[in-house]
């Protein structure tokens, strides 16, 4: 299986969780860890699974990201799976705007990608981080399960 993780990060917290996804992508699997700014939408190669995150900024995903997932063409994920996730605080404030994560499986369901599980979050303390105790544990955790499921 081929997996291709496209993130980017404001602080490193989102940098350091789509690291960590990628590290629980063990071989046989490939993994490939790309910035948004270096992905190239319109050229991306045949991969089995698909992995987008991002910073939640006021509710939504960072511009970058954003504009990744709006010059990906349709045919190049449709049927793909695909995750999302992003980092996040847990204030009231956040959970009133919403999270970029879900934002992120919408658009790609929306080009014909099939969402392997649901949409994930990973939380910072305060607004810049670092991320809370564990993270990176539950991220690798997610990214097993991920696996379990496109493995099927």
């Amino acid at each position: 299986m081929k997996a291709l993780i496209i993130y980017d990060s404001v602080y490193g917290n989102t940098e350091k969780v789509a690291k960590a996804i990628a590290g629980a992508i063990t071989p046989p699997h490939e993994v490939r860890v790309l910035r948004a700014a270096e992905a190239k939408p319109s050229e991306l190669g045949p991969f089995d699974l698909l992995v987008v995150g991002s910073p939640t900024h006021g509710g939504r995903q960072v511009p970058a990201i954003r504009d990744f997932l709006d010059k990906v063409p349709g045919p190049s994920v449709k049927g793909v799976k695909v995750a999302a996730f992003d980092t996040r605080t847990s204030s009231k404030v956040s959970r009133i705007f919403g999270h970029a994560a879900g934002r992120i499986a919408h658009g790609l369901e929306q080009k014909g990608a099939v969402l392997a599980v649901p949409a994930e979050g990973f939380f910072v303390d305060g607004s810049k981080g670092p991320l809370k105790e564990g993270e990176l544990e539950r991220a690798a955790a997610w990214a097993k399960k991920v696996l379990s499921t496109v493995s099927k």
